[in-house]
């Protein structure tokens, strides 16, 4: 059941005949290096110029209501591993539904909840969904690992009934047959090289570092194989040492440990989450170092802005977490009013660097920006 309002009745049917509404066939826009190398666009690669910035830009600035008409509410499907432990996804959810009512938009939304693990189930949600076509607008898709859920991706992108919209990913995969709407995350190659010109900025050039880096793969190979490269590359740095953490408090804890040991050179310790980040303050805490080493986490949780206000975590890149949900508002919004075509395929929440020299002031307005929708501190489950 596709929903349009009076006044974008005839602009979207000029927009079926966009450049995303054959799947992948014109993608990609342009191409970048190493582009051969992954069986995934990255969003360089899929995005026409300027339309991730514009998003960003709407998505930071006051609502601006819809302007036109609707007959009955927008029906929204979320598929997602909600029942998980993370807040991820509620805080999506609420970041969109608040958005829309800023917006005007009224809305009705059906959850499909599941874990992570369970990707029979959500296999059998989007069959479910797909079949009932009729009943929704849109369909939001959380996939509980990317490639697993490929088919049921293309299988929903291809339903004229519903536009869809993948959360949580943010790499097109090539071989789909019938690309998504549009896609929505957080960029960790963004979010390393923001923290590398930030880094290079304070500290300088000839630095030595450390590193407690995740579990191999393509997130820490973002995180903090990017990094590495920006400040090697640009600011001559030197790493003496990787310890493979596993993203666990214990693996920041111990990796930390051993640097201060056998590697004193280390005036830097990058950590590439906060559970290691937690861990590695613990550890200079400990021995009485928290002073003499530069830490950063990854994200700009509540904890990490807790170390930083503590003195005891100097640096970290942080999310606007409620972005990716008021970007799927917008979205809606642009959809309904006959403006898809100006919308990135995919986009980017924004990331910025909260720090040890900011005011106690300047954090908060930064943790209060981040979670302007879903609200700060933790959710009630």
């Amino acid at each position: 059941m596709k929903l349009f309002s009076t006044t974008a009745l005839i602009a979207s049917a000029v927009l079926a005949t966009s450049a995303f509404a054959d799947g992948h066939a014109t993608l990609p826009l342009k191409e970048l290096d190493g582009i051969a190398d992954r069986n995934y666009w990255i969003p360089g690669e899929v995005n026409a110029d300027g339309a991730l910035e514009k998003l960003q830009e709407v998505v930071g600035s006051e609502a601006v209501k819809f302007s036109g008409t609707l007959d009955k509410p927008v029906q929204i499907a979320l598929i997602y591993p909600s029942a998980d432990t993370s807040d991820f996804w509620a805080r999506n959810y609420l970041a969109m539904t608040k958005r829309l009512e800023e917006l005007g938009i009224a809305f009705e939304t059906t959850e499909f909840a599941s874990r992570q693990i369970e990707h029979s189930l959500q296999a059998t949600y989007a069959s479910q969904v797909e079949q009932d076509a009729d009943l929704y607008d849109y369909v939001i898709f959380g996939p509980s690992e990317l490639e697993i859920q490929a088919d049921n991706i293309d299988k929903l992108s291809g339903n004229d009934g519903f536009a869809t919209y993948v959360w949580a990913f943010h790499t097109p995969l090539k071989d789909l047959t019938n690309q998504p709407d549009a896609w929505f995350d957080f960029s960790s190659a963004a979010g390393a090289l923001t923290m590398c010109d930030y880094m290079l900025g304070r500290l300088g050039n000839d630095v030595t570092m450390a590193m407690n880096r995740g579990i191999p793969g393509i997130t820490d190979n973002q995180r903090s194989g990017d990094f590495k490269a920006c400040v090697e590359e640009k600011g001559n740095w030197t790493t003496a040492y990787e310890h493979y953490g596993e993203y666990q408090r214990e693996g920041g804890f111990e990796g930390t440990s051993l640097i201060l040991q056998a590697y004193p050179e280390a005036t830097i310790i990058h950590n590439a989450n906060t559970a290691m980040a937690m861990g590695s303050v613990e550890a200079q805490v400990s021995q009485g170092k928290e002073k003499e080493v530069f830490s950063t986490g990854w994200g700009g949780t509540g904890l990490e802005l807790d170390a930083i206000r503590r003195g005891e975590l100097d640096a970290t890149p942080m999310r606007m977490g409620d972005d990716v949900g008021a970007a799927t508002a917008e979205a809606i919004k642009a959809d309904l009013e006959g403006r898809a075509d100006e919308l990135p395929m995919v986009f980017l929440g924004r990331i910025t660097v909260a720090h040890d020299q900011m005011s106690a002031e300047e954090i908060d307005a930064l943790e209060q920006e981040a979670f302007r929708f879903s609200g700060v501190g933790a959710l009630e489950r």
